[in-house]
């Protein structure tokens, strides 16, 4: 019985004004880490787009690489067959002298001219491999020179969020380990909502404040009837307009961060 007892003392229902005070904490909180972040402006995603371009980069280089080693394998094949057809032209000539009649001998010339014809084919060959490939060493150049400048943007643009980020990696981390401390009295049900609407307003702001009778996240007029019960904290109120909690603007001055 004594055990029972302890567990619905764990369990005791948090007061609905103080998960709104818990909630507008948290919220105050996460405004200022939002700052902190704001700080390093879009310089996360601009370090994030260079790595990107970087790695596409070198996966382009190699791709042109292998390419080339592929075309100059077909150059060495081609020469092979060369060698190999002019050593027939010059066994079908020696033939030639041999010959019985005519017709053997046509049919050797012809077997020349058909040596002949794969050797000129083959050196057209080689002619276009070779154009390709000083094409593809081209943009091989191209690509290594823009890769050295990213990287050298790379260099710079981590130096500078390295920076920013040791500058306030402290107080950000202060400030994470208070949103923690302060999610711990909110219901689970009630953090999922706070964090679903925080992430689709566009400046972060799920708990609001009730300011000159309007809700202080989209500035509609709030009826008189909501406002009471906003004032009251006997529960949950969200703006019907935009969605956000609303708090009475006493939770506000209570619950001010230093």
């Amino acid at each position: 019985m004594a055990k029972a007892d302890k567990n619905n003392a764990s369990v005791k229902e948090v007061k609905i004004e103080d998960k709104l005070k818990a909630l507008y904490t948290l919220q105050l909180i996460d405004s200022k880490i939002d700052k902190i972040k704001t700080l390093r402006g879009e310089l996360p995603l601009e370090v994030q787009d260079l790595e990107d371009e970087i790695v596409g980069l070198e996966t382009r280089i190699q791709k042109f690489s292998e390419e080339v080693k592929s075309l100059q394998v077909q150059i060495t094949e081609k020469k092979n067959f060369m060698v190999q057809a002019d050593s027939a032209i010059k066994k079908y000539k020696s033939q030639q002298n041999s010959v019985r009649n005519n017709r053997e001998f046509d049919s050797l010339n012809k077997e020349i001219e058909f040596q002949g014809l794969e050797i000129q084919l083959a050196e057209k060959r080689i002619k276009e491999y070779q154009a390709q490939i000083a094409s593809k060493n081209e943009l091989i150049d191209a690509a290594k020179a823009k890769l050295d400048e990213r990287k050298k943007d790379l260099d710079h643009k981590k130096g500078e969020l390295d920076e920013i980020i040791a500058e306030t990696q402290k107080d950000e981390q202060d400030l994470l380990n208070q949103s923690k401390d302060a999610e711990v009295i909110i219901e689970s049900r009630l953090l999922y909502a706070y964090k679903r609407i925080r992430k689709a307003a566009h400046n972060g702001l799920a708990v609001v404040p009730v300011e000159r009778e309007s809700c202080g996240g989209c500035f509609n007029t709030i009826p008189p009837q909501r406002r009471l019960d906003i004032k009251l904290n006997k529960k949950i109120t969200v703006c019907e307009h935009c969605g956000r909690i609303l708090v009475d603007a006493a939770i506000m001055s209570e619950t001010e961060l230093a």
